[in-house]
């Protein structure tokens, strides 16, 4: 363990001095007494809402030793909370927003449209932002089979069509054949608009299913004509801003049209200015091709993204650690880390609300790294200057565990037992340790057990359970879940002595879409409405003139110059997704 020397000598309190200072190592008993007298401290005067609990969980593919389980467990039994996050860097808009037009976020993302669909009914797909490979290479607790390129090699056999929509043309693998259109970055919106505007002039559009399955068509189709606003977004309108010949946009709608057409939206185009009209434009373009619901066909949002994208549900529960009752009601999202340490009490505004930043006076992070994966590493570094106590647990020295005032040493995923899976991928795996933990590494779960001893709630934290015990307790419901089946369920010994089990998915059966398609009064969708909301009268009613009541072109606010003539692409190295041991960076 170590211990930032300006905090050991001074005590806690803001210090520009973090990420500066130097460490000094200290025992396991000490760091934790110190730890534990700084946590009661901050309970005891602040209360939980002081406390933000950082975890952005990409630390261990393990159901137990699941890092944002553990310290938010952690936080609830022994602190009584703490300020949590929401959304994630990978859909902060995205997430949001489609509550209000489609319904449940994962209803969209992962009981949709399969990769097994694609392949057998997919006639053509066409992906803004593409469908690179390497994202779907990892997924939150494992991966057994990678099947994306398999699906698109089988889908373009078959005659499927794919086209790839952006900057990069490798976003789409060698495999679908796909033919590229090179738009200008951020231009997306403005080409979907285009596709409808020609759609609708040709009458290659299904009024038929904008009828009984969407509201807000008629405003939507206004505003595309350019009724009100004198300017029809048409494709010689929407070439001037893609880049894109206005014939190029016109075939691309006649090839969409009275096809099996899936349109895919990456989540790379809501990482921007403005990122929710990509996806909701992307949600239209498909509602007016009339695709939603359909095998293979409609909206396929983020398909690609991630390894549990696209796949199956399991039919029987995987193993998955409680985190307890949070009865702190304040939060932020994600990306507003900085925001909320910076300016304590300010007032944000979220989805519709106007809230107002907590102060923080201790920071706990344990699994990931924000000063990897978050905007403006300086604003940031001024950011963490500010609280009281920052607390890491990590394997490495990574920028975060600099800034930090208490490093704590925590075990790999290789140096513990656990088990490894997802609820969309169909092997259960026992995770045995390979290796004895590293010099005086420790299970987060010790670090925490022991600080929870300090805390007076070591039985609330940890049931009195061993980690073997843990492990036994988790897996129960697995094996109670396929005997109830009348499947093959192996106890836990049997099960860890053994190379993985094989779980049962659930039918393919296209979840909520496809059960609104069907029948729309009897399954209707989670929205106001119940319908697809092409004109959502809620998000109209928020005022946010960043995101009108219909997908709408919003001109960003930067955009190159004569003297910065160029576009930055920030795509990520072409053989893996995250790089959280890469500690240089």
């Amino acid at each position: 363990p170590m211990i930032r020397r300006g905090w050991l000598e001074r005590g806690p309190g803001p210090d520009d001095r973090r990420g500066r200072d130097e460490f000094v190592p200290v025992s396991w008993s000490e760091a934790l007494d110190r730890l534990g007298a700084e946590l009661g401290r901050v309970r005891d005067t602040r209360g939980p809402q002081g406390v933000f609990g950082g975890s952005y969980g990409w630390s261990s593919a393990g159901r137990f030793h699941h890092a944002q389980s553990q310290i938010h467990r952690f936080l609830n039994t022994a602190m009584g909370g703490y300020v949590r996050s929401v959304n994630s860097y990978s859909s902060g808009a995205s997430s949001v927003l489609v509550p209000h037009v489609l319904g449940h976020y994962e209803d969209l993302t992962k009981r949709n449209v399969t990769w097994e669909q694609v392949a057998e009914h997919s006639e053509i797909v066409l992906a803004f932002g593409g469908m690179a490979l390497k994202n779907s290479m990892v997924a939150g607790g494992t991966v057994s089979r990678h099947v994306e390129r398999g699906a698109m090699a089988q889908a373009r056999a078959r005659g499927c069509e794919f086209v790839v929509v952006g900057p990069l043309r490798g976003d789409l693998p060698e495999e679908a054949g796909a033919d590229w259109i090179s738009a200008i970055p951020g231009t997306d919106t403005a080409l979907m608009l285009a596709l409808v505007h020609t759609l609708v002039i040709e009458k290659l559009h299904d009024q038929g299913f904008l009828d009984r399955y969407t509201v807000g068509w008629p405003i939507l189709e206004r505003y595309v004509m350019g009724v009100d606003d004198g300017q029809p977004k048409d494709a010689a309108w929407a070439a001037g801003l893609t880049g894109v010949a206005a014939e190029t946009i016109v075939q691309l709608a006649r090839r969409l049209a009275g096809k099996r057409a899936l349109i895919v939206v990456a989540h790379s185009l809501q990482r921007a200015e403005f990122g929710e009209q990509p996806v909701w434009m992307g949600l239209a373009l498909a509602a007016v091709l009339g695709q939603i619901g359909l095998p293979g066909g409609g909206f396929g949002y983020a398909l690609g993204a991630i390894a549990y994208y696209g796949r199956r549900f399991n039919a029987v529960p995987i193993p998955t650690l409680s985190q307890g009752r949070n009865p702190v009601r304040d939060f932020i999202p994600v990306a507003r880390i900085a925001d909320m340490l910076l300016n304590p009490g300010a007032a944000f505004r979220y989805n519709g609300q106007t809230l107002s930043y907590p102060d923080i006076a201790l920071v706990y992070w344990a699994g990931g790294n924000p000063f990897h994966h978050h905007q403006d590493l300086n604003r940031l570094r001024r950011a963490f200057a500010r609280v009281d106590t920052v607390v890491v647990h990590e394997l490495g020295w990574t920028a975060t565990a600099r800034h930090a005032d208490i490093v704590l040493p925590c075990t790999m995923t290789l140096e513990r037992d656990d088990i490894g899976g997802n609820g969309n991928d169909p092997l259960l795996t026992p995770m045995q340790r390979i290796a004895e933990p590293f010099g005086e590494a420790r299970d987060d779960y010790a670090i925490f057990a022991d600080l929870a001893a300090r805390l007076g709630a070591t039985e609330a934290f940890t049931e009195g359970r061993s980690v073997r015990q843990w492990l036994e307790h988790l897996y129960e419901p697995t094996r109670a879940g396929l005997e109830a089946r009348g499947d093959v369920a192996p106890d836990f010994a049997e099960f860890w002595n053994g190379p993985g089990l094989e779980l049962p998915q659930q039918d393919d059966d296209g979840g909520k879409q496809r059960a609104f398609r069907s029948d729309p009064e009897a399954a209707p969708l989670a929205t106001p409405s119940g319908r697809v909301e092409l004109f959502s009268s809620t998000i109209a009613g928020f005022g946010e003139a960043s995101c009108p009541g219909h997908p709408t072109w919003l001109t960003r606010s930067e955009t190159p110059s004569p003297t910065a003539p160029l576009y930055l692409i920030a795509n990520q190295p072409a053989t893996r997704l995250h790089s959280q041991l890469d500690f240089g960076g």
